[in-house]
């Protein structure tokens, strides 16, 4: 039931979303990384072109695709530098901006005003000259034995602390509520896995409610039986939604709903406290 972040914009721009649509959730943070195994070309961008079409032991036209996607984004970058912009607005295009800038910036073809935090390239210099670094990543390569004559191993890795969202929602409305919300942040996939794994998880916290009713059970008995019922198949309007749990996540989830209040557990007796 997790989504997680290395953005601390994207955090607390979710974090404000959820509070105001009132959704019970945590962050935690951890010590996490961005590393990057690969190679790397160097030279001009005809001159990386050049050697890209001589290549063996490489996915050619993959790389190929990934060096145009490299050349449009600088060039795009040059566009807006030759009559200057704001260094802030470049990079709220994105983190490959800052790449491209760092490699200009090396290359000395950038002037930098710091008053007005403002980038521009210089007088004179001609792009098609500019030397750059094109990388790629290690699985594109099939033969590294023939492509280390023309291209460098290339390791990049990033410390960085990274955000976890656990969110302890078992009421309907707040998860929908949830899931509307971390679709803006999340890829659709990421969304559905956690937006359903919540959902799985109110709707067992639910059965689990109303077999106790009112009475008092042996804990293990019930444990036994509920497992054995499992999985638990719901018809829906566009399928089936099935929800099974093994026994260390059902252990977990009757530790949350005692947390949450909704039921005890003592003397190896369990008792419904109240409804979800």
């Amino acid at each position: 039931m997790r989504l997680s972040t290395k953005s601390p914009t994207l955090r607390e721009a979710f974090s404000a979303d959820l509070r105001r649509e009132g959704v019970d959730f945590k962050v935690v943070e951890k010590q996490s990384h961005e590393t990057f195994v690969g190679y790397l070309l160097e030279g001009t961008l005809e001159e990386i072109r050049s050697k890209i079409d001589v290549m063996e032991g490489v996915d050619r036209e993959a790389l190929l695709e990934g060096f145009e996607s490299f050349r449009e984004s600088i060039n795009h970058i040059l566009d807006h530098l030759k009559g200057g912009e704001s260094a802030d607005k470049l990079l709220s295009e994105g983190l490959w901006v800052a790449d491209v800038l760092d490699q200009l910036y090396n290359a000395g073809a950038l002037d930098y005003d710091p008053d007005g935090n403002l980038l521009k390239l210089k007088e004179g210099i001609d792009p098609l000259t500019l030397r750059f670094q094109f990388k790629f990543p290690f699985n594109l390569v099939t033969n590294p034995e023939g492509l280390e004559k023309v291209a460098k191993q290339f390791v990049f890795t990033d410390l960085t602390p990274e955000w976890e969202f656990d969110v302890y929602e078992l009421r309907m409305e707040k998860i929908n509520a949830f899931g509307r919300i971390a679709s803006k942040y999340f890829p659709e996939e990421d969304v559905l896995k956690a937006y359903f794994a919540l959902v799985g998880r109110a709707i067992l916290a639910g059965e689990i409610l109303k077999a106790l009713a009112e009475r008092k059970v042996d804990v293990e008995e019930f444990k036994k039986s509920f497992l054995r019922a499992l999985p638990l198949q719901i018809p829906t309007e566009k399928g089936t939604l099935v929800i099974h749990a093994s026994k260390e996540a059902f252990d977990e989830l009757l530790r949350f709903l005692e947390k949450k209040g909704y039921l005890q557990i003592k003397a190896g007796k369990a008792r419904k406290l109240r409804d979800l």
